[in-house]
């Protein structure tokens, strides 16, 4: 796993927490549009993380 796969894990875990973030606000708020944004985002990063799970896997695999 290089400094990259990292970076972009990272990135990923952000961008989940700024859609919880946001889903809270509109919730709060009661903003349906940017809850619905927040859940949006969150379901992205979710995507992206696991990419990232399945590509670590395959490493481990050709690693072996």
């Amino acid at each position: 796993m290089g400094l990259g796969d990292l970076g972009d894990k990272a990135k990923h875990a952000g961008e989940e927490a700024l859609g919880k973030a946001k889903e809270g606000l509109g919730k709060l708020t009661g903003d349906e549009s940017t809850e619905a944004e927040g859940q949006a985002e969150q379901g992205k990063a979710n995507l992206k993380q696991a990419g990232d799970k399945i590509a670590d896997a395959a490493r481990k695999v050709t690693d072996s």
